[in-house]
């Protein structure tokens, strides 16, 4: 079993910067890829950054230049430096992993519960 807690969602106003992070623990081998997608209401979930083990990163032109995706592999925690927000950026934020797990010895992905992140203007 893996639980990823998320935390660091909030309401801030346009232009402002908002940090996320979210742990990983349990049953963990390693961590493959690390990412967090997001959901606006009455839309799809979307990814908003992702990064891989050895560090590469991977953004969608939307957030590109204003998201920073981070990772500390010791500690099994991913962060979004979220700066220059927008009020289209308001959603539910999910953190997501893929994860080579001790028991029971297979890669799944899982998923946090979710904060909100709400962007006023």
């Amino acid at each position: 079993q893996v639980h990823l807690v998320e935390s660091g969602g909030g309401l801030v106003q346009a232009g402002g910067s908002l940090r996320l992070s979210c742990a990983a623990s349990g049953s963990i081998f390693s961590i493959n890829a690390m990412g967090w997608y997001r959901q606006a209401p009455g839309k799809q979930r979307e990814l908003v950054a992702a990064v891989t083990s050895g560090g590469s990163t991977n953004y969608p032109d939307s957030v590109k230049g204003r998201f920073t995706i981070s990772r500390d592999n010791a500690k099994n925690t991913v962060y979004l430096q979220m700066n220059s927000l927008k009020p289209e950026d308001t959603a539910v934020y999910y953190c997501n992993a893929n994860v080579w797990t001790v028991v029971p010895g297979t890669v799944d992905d899982y998923w946090g519960q979710g904060t909100q992140v709400t962007v006023s203007s």
